[in-house]
Parts: structure tokens; C-alpha cells; sequence
């Protein structure tokens, strides 16, 4: 059984060493439009704890577990430049993930939030799939709400539920997992964006 705090984490992230990653709309399926990945600073925490706020809290509080200040302070304690990158979508901050080595090996994705005005145009989709290539076949795990939308994206992605609690979803992408689209390649500078999963609540 797994705590509200872990709930909280459903995400991804990248280095501060790969800090750009840029993907453009596709020729066929939904339209993610243009955007990147950057290193999260300090100087977005304010921002993206906003947007943090506005996407959990119709979850939360289908839950009974919004608290106006928790729901803040929570990605204030737990964030980390080193491995969170700043989404970026037609130049402007759209959300954020943390993408982290697990120590048992593989990948944890956390804090994947996308502000509503930039779901629905296949954006998160698109950003999850060039995180699941940068994972080059290693396992990857991730919490996310009890009977969130974005549970649906992530088991389009190959992640099924390995445990479930009252309040959150352990899901697992196990080692050797195939990225759809593009031949599971990520994106890069110049390079097309994959095609055409729907942005949900937390991706």
C-alpha cells in the first residue's frame, strides 16, 4: 500500500546533462505542435507548482485528500533540478517530469504534470514516449492516482498495475518494453515528435 507522497510522484525526468530535447508536430495523428524539454531552475518552481495545484485537484478531491497547501508544498520538498526538465510547448512553460535512476536499477518517472489548456493534442504522450526511449529498454515505474485518466495513457505505453492502494497506483514498465511509434526512438533537436497519445491529468 502506497502513501498519498508517492501517489503525488507520477512522472518522468531528464539530466541537466541532456538539457534540451525538442520534438515537432507530426505528419499523421494528433498534433502535439512544437515543444521541448529543458532544465527545470528554480526560477520555474513558483510556476510549476501552480500548475501542479490545478491538475491534481479534481482528483484529489474525488479522493478526499486536497489539501490547498499540501498539494504545493509537496513539489516544493521534492523538487530536483538534476533530473526534472521543464515542458515546453510553443515557448511557453506547459509542465514539467522527473526522470530518475531507481536504485534497484531502471527508471522512476514522477511529477509528470501538464497544465489543462495543453492536454488533449497528444503533448503528453509525445513527451512520455521520448522518456521511455531515453530508458533504452530498462524497466520503468511510476505512482499515479487512484482512478486517474492517466492511468489510461500510461497502460497505452505498455505499464500495467503491479500494486494498487487506496489512494494511489503502482504501474511498472518491465525491462525490454517497446516505445510505440517512431520505432521507439526520442526525439531530438530537428527530429519529429511520435505520434498521437492523448494528454491526460498527469500526462
Amino acid at each position: 500500500m502506497h502513501t498519498e507522497a508517492r501517489a503525488t510522484q507520477a512522472a518522468t525526468e531528464a539530466t541537466a546533462a541532456e538539457a534540451t530535447e525538442v520534438g515537432a508536430r507530426t505528419s499523421g495523428g494528433v498534433d502535439a505542435g512544437a515543444w521541448e524539454l529543458r532544465a527545470a531552475t528554480a526560477t520555474d518552481l513558483d510556476a510549476l507548482v501552480e500548475i501542479r495545484a490545478e491538475v491534481m485537484r479534481p482528483d484529489l478531491e474525488r479522493l478526499g485528500r486536497y489539501d490547498a497547501h499540501r498539494v504545493r508544498q509537496r513539489l516544493r520538498d521534492a523538487f530536483s533540478p538534476v533530473h526534472t526538465s521543464a515542458i515546453v510547448s510553443a515557448g511557453a512553460l506547459a509542465g514539467c517530469v522527473t526522470f530518475r535512476p531507481a536504485e534497484a536499477g531502471g527508471h522512476w518517472l514522477e511529477h509528470f504534470y501538464l497544465a489543462p489548456r495543453h492536454q488533449g493534442r497528444g503533448l503528453g504522450g509525445a513527451v512520455l514516449r521520448s522518456l521511455l526511449a531515453r530508458a533504452d529498454g530498462r524497466s520503468v515505474r511510476l505512482h499515479v492516482l487512484r482512478g486517474s485518466a492517466a492511468q489510461r495513457l500510461y497502460a497505452r505505453h505498455g505499464f500495467h498495475v503491479e500494486d494498487e492502494g487506496p489512494v494511489d497506483v503502482l504501474m511498472v514498465r518491465p525491462a525490454g518494453g517497446t516505445t510505440p511509434g517512431a520505432g521507439g526512438t526520442a526525439a531530438g533537436p530537428g527530429s519529429t515528435a511520435p505520434g498521437a497519445a492523448r494528454a491526460t491529468a498527469q500526462g
